[in-house]
């Protein structure tokens, strides 16, 4: 992955849905069709603001845990996660098709692991969506032995989860990894002794927002 790349101002992944609509709504202007050229502008619109990548400052504190994507807060609760069997602090944010659908790093750490899962497109913001949909999973671990757990998780728009590390990458906090098309969630698990920072509700926005604090 190219350290480079996290702030093109609109992300790769949209590069060719924004080239197909301008072709189409030009082409449609240009032939006279007013209403359906009014109609695929719009759509051009909507691809530009989906999959733009604004730059986002990173907060410094030694022990934040950042937020990995925008959204609202769903869940701030104790729960086991599944990935490590463990007892866990699990946060989850729910993106809408109006938020930044890039993921990023909530921790410096190293990839441990990673878990891809098939499953189904039920609203991500329900609870069960956690464990039946479609998601992929990141188990990264801080030099001081911290043990993270990041799972995109498609939504029922969503077709198409997008992770660019595997186990033995190092992430930078705030570094671009992924990317989910179309509304989606993202649940973290971290240690329970961990202090949030967030409650259900909470707007967040990937990287700048501190979901939680190491003890």
């Amino acid at each position: 992955m190219n350290d480079d790349y996290p702030h093109p101002i609109i992300a790769r992944e949209g590069w060719t849905f924004l080239a197909i609509a301008i072709v189409v709504a030009s082409l449609l202007t240009g032939w006279g069709f007013g209403l359906l050229a009014l109609l695929a502008w719009l759509a051009v619109a909507f691809i530009l603001q989906f999959f733009r990548d604004p730059a986002r400052r990173v907060p410094q504190e030694a022990n934040a845990i950042l937020a990995p994507a925008d959204g609202r807060i769903v869940k701030v609760e104790r729960a086991r996660d599944p990935y490590l069997d463990r007892d866990a602090l699990k946060i989850s944010v729910f993106m809408n098709v109006f938020n930044v659908h890039s993921n990023r790093s909530p921790v410096d750490g190293a990839v441990v692991n990673r878990w891809y899962h098939a499953g189904s497109f039920l609203n991500a913001a329900l609870d069960k969506a956690s464990l039946e949909n479609e998601r992929n999973a990141l188990h990264l671990r801080t030099a001081a032995g911290q043990d993270v757990t990041c799972v995109q998780i498609a939504g029922l728009i969503a077709r198409r989860i997008l992770c660019y590390v595997e186990p033995g990458a190092t992430l930078s906090r705030g570094q671009r990894y992924g990317f989910i098309r179309f509304g989606s969630r993202v649940d973290v698990y971290v240690d329970p002794t961990c202090r949030p920072r967030v409650a259900v509700g909470d707007v967040v926005a990937a990287t700048e927002t501190i979901l939680a604090e190491f003890a």
